[in-house]
């Protein structure tokens, strides 16, 4: 895509078939993936009879592609299926400004996913503990046997840790064994479901314990998602106020929850059309920044003389193969646009959109407010909710934005004033 770049410049002010066109050109996609993306081929009811239970119908989200990135040297068009306005023009924005004077960097630490065997009310934990860690290679052994093809494919249970978790407002201690698994290309969440419920039946007998729960955890803090982001000769001001926005957010959980919801604005989208979990993600990220007591900010930047530096590390247990990646008929699209052969690709480019967003989001914030950008934008939202027709749209749009520009903000009861104007004008110039 390096020697075509110029088909995304300008992406936001062609027209939609153009951009599907421009799009089919760098991401190689045939005319049947085209129609697909396009709405020409309806999505069969029928598959989503498989995918979920009581089904009526579908309740489409938008997609759309963020330009302009360029992550670990490659530029990439990153497909995101989002309602919400302004996430692809700031992700794609900020991506710009990052291309032109910085850096995308991203790598992995760890590949494993954890399921939890807990035995609820230890009586003997010294005795407990011991024999299960004298018969981890037995269990091990078990497991894998479990999930040959995986074990094939260079995956599998690696180890088994054994946790003591004190029982809350009694006496008592519960013993968890972590089964860390490498699920290769796939999420493996029924995967390592399924390993952890064989593995019962033989953990009772070699503790002597009762086993209760078995089921995988979603704060998976052994496969993480590491980005980092450069921008070189940051204006001081602008630099300061992003690097004063990650003090509040490691000092205010009130203001690290937002924070970390503007990082996830960019990486739930790209979840959503690849047919990722995205609440499982969103539920790790969440543990996994409170996991020190207190709950911070997943994101981190400073400046380093005119530097401004960024660094994001999050859990981010993904697939490429198996359950809704394959099943629906976008999801494998997404993947292709992405140009990926690996889940861990699709961690790392999750984090690195993660990161940029967050980034865009900080630096409204500390200089032009977040209000501004996001409201011109919202404009469009605005007049749809007053009733504007399809060719009434821009016109509704265009003035909202005045108005923001005059009286700095827009709402619903504005949009509909101008929408009356408008048509009282055209009325009259139909009389006349």
């Amino acid at each position: 895509m390096e020697t075509k770049r110029h088909l995304t410049e300008g992406f936001h002010r062609i027209s939609r078939t153009e951009r599907l066109r421009r799009v089919q050109d760098l991401c190689e996609l045939t005319q049947n993936e085209v129609d697909t993306i396009s709405g020409k081929k309806t999505l069969s009811l029928d598959i989503a009879e498989h995918l979920i239970e009581n089904v009526i119908g579908y309740f489409p989200i938008p997609l759309g592609v963020a330009t302009n990135f360029t992550i670990d040297g490659r530029d990439l068009l990153i497909p995101m299926a989002v309602e919400e306005t302004s996430i692809i023009a700031a992700a794609s924005a900020t991506a710009k400004w990052i291309r032109r004077e910085g850096s995308i960097r991203t790598y992995s630490k760890g590949s494993l996913i954890i399921g939890q065997v807990q035995l609820p009310n230890v009586r003997n934990v010294t005795h407990a503990r011991r024999a299960l860690h004298e018969k981890r290679e037995v269990l091990m052994g078990l497991a894998n046997a479990c999930i040959p093809s995986l074990v094939e494919r260079g995956g599998g249970v690696h180890d088994i840790a054994i946790r003591e978790v004190q029982r809350p407002s009694e006496d008592g201690t519960m013993l968890v064994l972590h089964i860390l698994c490498d699920p290769c290309d796939a999420m493996g969440a029924n995967l390592i479901n399924q390993v952890c419920e064989a593995l019962k039946p033989r953990v009772e007998e070699i503790s002597g314990e009762r086993v209760g729960l078995c089921i995988l955890s979603n704060l998976v803090d052994t496969k993480l998602a590491v980005a980092e982001v450069i921008v070189r000769d940051v204006d001081p001001t602008v630099g300061k106020g992003i690097e004063e926005a990650t003090l509040f957010a490691q000092a205010d959980p009130y203001r690290a929850a937002t924070h970390n919801k503007g990082v996830l604005n960019g990486i739930d989208p790209i979840l959503i059309a690849t047919g990722n979990d995205w609440r499982a993600v969103e539920a790790g990220v969440h543990a996994y920044a409170a996991r020190k007591g207190s709950y911070q900010p997943v994101t981190a930047w400073h400046m380093e003389g005119t530097d401004l530096v960024g660094k994001i590390e999050v859990p981010l247990a993904v697939g490429i193969v198996g359950g809704v990646t394959r099943l629906h008929p976008l999801a494998p699209i997404a993947l292709k646009m992405l140009k990926i052969s690996k889940a861990e690709d699709l961690a790392r480019i999750c984090a690195a959109v993660g990161l940029v967003q967050n980034l865009g989001a900080l630096k409204a914030l500390a200089t032009v407010g977040i209000v501004k950008g996001h409201m011109q934008l919202h404009a469009a939202n605005l007049a749809i909710a007053a009733g504007a027709e399809i060719h009434e749209i821009a016109e509704v749009r265009d003035r909202l934005a005045e108005v923001l520009k005059v009286e700095k903000r827009i709402n619903l009861t504005r949009a509909k004033e101008i929408l009356e104007a408008i048509r009282v004008g055209e009325h009259s110039a139909a009389v006349l």
